[in-house]
């Protein structure tokens, strides 16, 4: 009788064990997991994942939200006591461009608010007639009709009033007294049928009252609808997925509870440092208006129309940089525990940069001004001007 065979072992060594484990480790590739069904799971030098894809933006949820607390810009800015009317803008026009209503025939309302660069001069503070500098930012001239009143200080409650201040102010423009005005106008026969056409029921048109009128009814369509304005319209070309995450970042961080209405601004007084100290104010704003301690260091919220084209900012324009601007306001006047990123403050200038609108090129032209008349007489009180005005009020032009 044979014997059943036994079964023959053999080993071939411990280094034979490893290879076999390395290989059938190197079954997957050297990656994250072995072969479909091996059981067996390499860990060692894996990539973390990508961190979840963002949902993309909804433009019609976005439109929604944001014309709840903004608007589109109108054609002009119409006031019940300034009836608008060819005759009147066109005189206004020319008065804006006009030099003759300074002291020395040179400074215009088109020197520091310049038409053809946003309404501004760039610059931190403007020189007055004399080279002498403001104390406060030259705001733009555009849309400013639209606000809730003029200056940062809001001392002036329409565009009319304020075309009165520069013009009798001792550093912008320097004219002694409404009469000297209208002495130097009523010299010039253009000017005399001009207010004559614009203010046909008036016994004596050539005044100071009407010249302000004119100049503000020019200034009432002085709008620039932008980008934006056509996208709260329904068109979603207009406006980048970049500017759309910017005005989502911009509504997020709450930035519309100052900045709201058709003009992004200029509808209510704020304190700057609401939320953080705002360092080195120097300025009472608005308190000096109002004599209430309480409104120290509040101003009149700014529009954000063309707000890239008319740097420096801040009342005083200290602030060189849009980027720096919107920086410091996240900082100090919202709720954000942190700065924004790299990203998203290039979605928050691209929104901005949405906020710039055209030129009305045609009806900013500078006209043929009437010939003639006569330059104001340097009194004697102008000389050597002092630094502040004599009437206390912030220089801004």
């Amino acid at each position: 009788m044979i014997a059943p065979r036994r079964p023959v072992f053999r080993f071939t060594g411990l280094a034979s064990v490893v290879g076999a484990l390395a290989s059938l480790a190197a079954c997957g590739g050297g990656g994250e997991h072995g072969a479909p069904g091996s059981g067996i799971e390499v860990h060692a030098g894996r990539v973390p994942p990508a961190p979840p894809e963002q949902p993309a933006l909804d433009p019609a949820a976005v439109r929604a939200r944001a014309k709840k607390v903004f608007g589109v810009l109108p054609q002009e800015f119409p006031s019940p006591s300034n009836p608008l009317t060819e005759a009147k803008i066109n005189l206004g026009r020319m008065l804006y461009y006009d030099g003759r209503l300074s002291l020395t025939g040179e400074i215009s309302c088109n020197s520091c608010h310049k038409l053809d660069a946003y309404g501004v001069d760039n610059l931190p503070t403007s020189p007055g007639h004399d080279g002498s500098f403001g104390s406060r930012n030259s705001p733009t001239v555009y849309n400013a009709a639209g606000q809730l009143a003029q200056f940062w200080d809001g001392r002036s409650g329409d565009v009319e009033d304020q075309a009165k201040g520069p013009i009798l102010n001792p550093i912008e423009m320097g004219m002694a007294d409404e009469a000297s005005v209208v002495q130097v106008l009523a010299s010039i026969p253009g000017y005399v049928e001009a207010f004559g056409a614009a203010f046909p029921d008036n016994d004596d048109p050539v005044s100071y009252d009407n010249l302000a009128m004119a100049i503000g009814a020019f200034e009432r369509r002085l709008a620039t609808p932008a980008p934006i304005d056509a996208w709260l319209a329904g068109d979603d070309s207009v406006l980048s997925e970049q500017a759309l995450a910017g005005l989502q970042l911009f509504m997020d961080s709450d930035c519309q509870s100052c900045h709201s209405g058709y003009n992004y601004g200029g509808s209510m007084y704020q304190k700057l440092g609401t939320v953080k100290p705002w360092p080195g104010l120097k300025d009472d704003g608005r308190a000096t208006i109002t004599g209430d301690e309480r409104d120290r260091f509040t101003f009149k919220v700014p529009i954000l129309r063309n707000i890239d084209k008319t740097g420096p900012y801040l009342h005083d324009g200290s602030i060189a940089s849009l980027e720096d601007m919107v920086a410091k306001m996240v900082a100090h006047q919202t709720q954000r525990p942190g700065p924004l990123t790299a990203e998203e403050m290039a979605n928050m200038l691209a929104f901005l940069a949405s906020l710039t609108g055209e030129l009305p090129a045609e009806y900013i032209a500078e006209p043929k001004l009437p010939e003639g008349g006569m330059v104001a007489a340097i009194p004697v009180k102008s000389v050597n001007q002092p630094s502040a005005p004599a009437d206390g009020d912030p220089v801004e032009g």
